[in-house]
């Protein structure tokens, strides 16, 4: 069976620039809404065709941003329709939205079109942590959102937290998990506070206080719940398909301004600024891949998942610091794989197999 696709499509919209936020995304181009969605349609279109894409060939789709809630559902539907005999029948279909935007309506819209998980940026449910880092939204939003999501039939619904701020305690840290388990989701990303550069945080390094027990809890707890910790900042009842089909190092398409694809051994890089974009959205820049990067990369991402190291990925020396690390713990070794032990420390192994 030939590996099937993931497929990303971008949406730059947000109500407001959350303070730690580095990704691709604008507050005041609004303006260019329809029209961006119509590049979308043009970029899917032709590259479908350029790479050979056939019926049942897309696995999972997922619309992130940006804000994808910020758009209307029925600006989605020509780029549904138009994917619709492309994927597959269990097809995994996830919106990011934000609570404030999500209303019953959008969510309604979008589940109507195929859609069939949700991931809410929840990031907190404490109004001074929200504040922190620049949320638009309340905690009460998250509840009705993640409410109003079952009541439209999304059988799967996954949030986003933030950890290690400046107001975060073990103590702290242990009632979010606690409000998260209250309710009825499958899924959890739990991200350590970054501090990007060109953010409002950059001038606030101070706001980030990392915190390698908080994250021990963390985990510690939902793995209690029966949660799989399937990737060093995911866990679920039912994982992701579509994350984990990166750490597979599955073949993936970008759709959308700045949105990164890799067919092949070869990464694909649109026009990042939205004018542009919309100008030509068939324009790549084209990166080549050489053998020991995708080594490397493959190494990275798998020990940062259950995906694991497949041995035959390993030059003799590779292997011998991974025996090395196997007899130490540090790594589980079954069948034709290497499996990490410890995703916290998934960097630092990676940097010692390689040499």
């Amino acid at each position: 069976m030939k590996e099937s696709l993931l497929l990303y499509l971008h949406i730059p919209f947000c109500d407001s620039k959350c303070h730690y936020c580095s990704f691709n995304s604008y507050v005041d181009r609004f303006e260019y809404k329809e029209r961006y969605m119509q590049a979308l349609l043009r970029q899917l279109e032709y590259d479908l065709e350029r790479f050979g894409i056939q019926p049942d060939g897309i696995g999972t789709l997922f619309i992130g941003g940006g804000t994808p809630s910020t758009v209307s559902p029925a600006l989605y539907e020509p780029l549904l329709k138009l994917l619709a005999p492309y994927l597959q029948e269990n097809a995994e279909m996830t919106t990011e939205a934000n609570p404030n935007s999500a209303t019953a309506e959008w969510l309604g819209g979008m589940h109507e079109l195929g859609m069939n998980r949700v991931s809410f940026g929840v990031q907190s449910f404490f109004e001074e942590k929200l504040r922190l880092l620049g949320r638009a939204h309340r905690a009460r939003d998250a509840y009705e959102a993640v409410e109003n999501a079952g009541k439209v039939g999304f059988a799967h619904v996954s949030i986003d937290l933030i950890y290690a701020t400046m107001l975060d305690t073990p103590e702290r840290v242990g009632e979010e998990i606690e409000e998260a388990l209250s309710l009825p989701i499958d899924h959890l990303s739990a991200y350590e506070l970054t501090i990007e550069e060109g953010t409002p945080f950059q001038k606030r390094p101070e706001v980030r206080q990392e915190s390698v027990e908080q994250a021990v809890l963390l985990r510690d707890r939902l793995l209690s719940e029966g949660w799989e910790h399937y990737e060093i900042s995911n866990f679920g009842l039912s994982p992701c398909r579509h994350n984990l089909g990166y750490w597979e190092y599955r073949p993936y398409l970008g759709i959308g301004s700045g949105a990164v694809g890799r067919i092949g051994h070869e990464r694909l890089y649109p026009h990042r600024e939205i004018e542009r974009y919309i100008g030509d959205p068939l324009h790549k820049t084209v990166e080549k891949l050489t053998p020991e990067e995708i080594v490397e990369e493959k190494i990275f991402l798998g020990l940062r998942s259950v995906v694991g190291i497949e041995t035959h990925l390993l030059d003799p020396s590779m292997r011998s610091r991974c025996d090395l690390l196997a007899r130490e713990g540090k790594l589980r070794h079954e069948g034709r794989r290497y499996y990490n032990t410890d995703y916290l420390l998934s960097d630092e192994i990676a940097l010692f197999i390689l040499g």
